[in-house]
């Protein structure tokens, strides 16, 4: 059953969510990246495929999709992902979380903040907004111009930008204090966040963790796209262990 409805974060923002209910103890919330939203085919699909196990909810960052305000480049999105966070916990034995791209960095800077999350998976994470490698020459045709341009990819798309300079609170320094379980996966042909970024934070984690650098494999969701039965693999067996 598929319920949706919208929250208010700590700052007055609304934060539109989409709740897929199974009748389960344990919930899976799905954190996009930029220019995504919930409606991002592969973000549904991905939830799709989780929710024989777990109840999904996928909600929009600030200045995405359907949710109010602009988007402040991780510097204010770990307070709706904090409201999603509450408003699961009231309903659920279990939290896990699973973070895309800058979706990951505000997964983990929200963690830092809260007790209420059981495990993290973080997926083309940065280490520090202002380090990440964007390296628009290594475009993948297929999945950044075909798939984002002609097909479905299409779908869930954009972003209302807002301030860039506000100051943002960098993963590499959080999760040298986290007791989070985290699970950071990359891919080694990711243009937008070189695998690096993945294995300094594992470096760096100090809680229960592990890396997995996907060969070949794409950023974000892309990585959902073209490795679908592994990612589901990964993903299973770190939750079926931590939450």
């Amino acid at each position: 059953m598929k319920v949706t409805g919208y929250l208010i974060t700590s700052d007055r923002h609304k934060i539109y969510y989409d709740q897929f209910k199974s009748d389960h103890k344990k919930v899976i919330i799905i954190a996009h990246g930029f220019f995504n939203s919930k409606q991002a085919v592969l973000l549904k699909q991905l939830g799709e495929s989780l929710n024989n196990e777990y109840d999904v909810i996928l909600f929009d960052f600030r200045g995405h999709g359907q949710s109010k305000g602009l988007f402040y480049w991780t510097a204010k999105e770990y307070l709706d992902l904090l409201c999603v966070v509450e408003f699961a916990a009231k309903s659920y034995d279990k939290i896990g979380l699973i973070g895309f791209s800058l979706g990951a960095a505000t997964s983990l800077i929200a963690a830092s903040k809260t007790s209420l999350i059981n495990s993290i998976i973080a997926i083309s994470a940065p280490v520090d907004f202002g380090k990440i490698d964007y390296r628009f020459w290594k475009l993948n045709v297929m999945n950044d111009i075909f798939y984002n341009l002609f097909g479905e990819g299409r779908k869930g798309k954009g972003v209302r930008p807002g301030p860039f300079w506000y100051k943002k609170e960098k993963p590499l320094e959080i999760v040298k204090k986290t007791k989070i379980p985290v699970f950071y996966i990359h891919g080694d042909s990711d243009w937008v966040i070189r695998y690096w970024h993945s294995e300094e934070l594992y470096k760096n984690t100090t809680a229960l963790k592990r890396l997995s650098i996907i060969k070949h494999g794409p950023h974000a969701e892309y990585l959902f796209l073209e490795h679908k039965d592994e990612m589901l693999r990964l993903i299973r067996e770190w939750f079926s262990e931590t939450i």
